[in-house]
């Protein structure tokens, strides 16, 4: 919803969008709810755009879609993402608060959460990310802890050519390449026959 709610509501209207998906109804009835992405084929696997969804009821692109009364509180959709979804992973009181006992998983984010303005929630990044006690990632002041880079899988993936998320366009002569090389996958493609510009699941 938070990247095609304007065509949701194009197509099924106004009241029909204000209660889909029914959250706060359905936290109130004692149903539980994590939060997360359809990433990465219909969505971003960012979390802080789908913490600006919660929060504003918005749209990226700015459209309107939820009443205040199925929207949440900052700290309500930090739960959602955390301790929330741990329920669903069979992982509650293992990980999702910072406790003791549980998984020593955190991230230092780019600014306050819950002080900056809402609209700022969206372009919120993690500067260090900690997993299992350990840096995973590392930038900003914090760049001297990063580990080094994994290698991208598969290696004709748009990253190498693009970067990772929001990364700015570098190299598309290489990603040209990998694409025609892929112009027929065996697990896209049985029969052999290629896809548009090649195999599908080089975009």
């Amino acid at each position: 919803m938070a990247y095609q709610g304007e065509t949701f509501m194009g197509r099924y209207g106004k009241a029909k969008t204000e209660e889909s998906p029914p959250i706060k109804r359905m936290l109130a009835t004692g149903v539980p709810v994590g939060a997360g992405t359809d990433a990465t084929r219909v969505a971003s696997y960012n979390p802080f755009v789908s913490l600006y969804w919660l929060i504003s009821g918005k749209t990226v692109g700015g459209t309107q879609m939820y009443a205040a009364a199925n929207r949440l509180e900052r700290m309500e959709a930090l739960r959602l993402w955390t301790v929330g979804s741990s329920w669903f992973s069979s992982e509650d009181g293992k990980k999702g608060a910072l406790a003791p006992g549980q998984l020593a998983d955190c991230a230092v984010l780019s600014a306050d959460y819950f002080s900056i303005p809402e609209e700022e929630i969206k372009a919120l990044e993690s500067v260090l990310t900690i997993v299992g006690g350990k840096p995973v990632y590392a930038a900003a002041e914090f760049k001297d802890l990063s580990p080094p880079p994994l290698p991208v899988s598969p290696e004709w993936s748009p990253v190498v050519a693009y970067g990772g998320y929001g990364a700015p366009l570098m190299r598309t002569v290489g990603l040209r390449t990998r694409i025609a090389k892929a112009a027929s996958c065996p697990s896209c493609y049985p029969s052999g026959a290629p896809g548009f510009g090649g195999c599908a699941c080089a975009f």
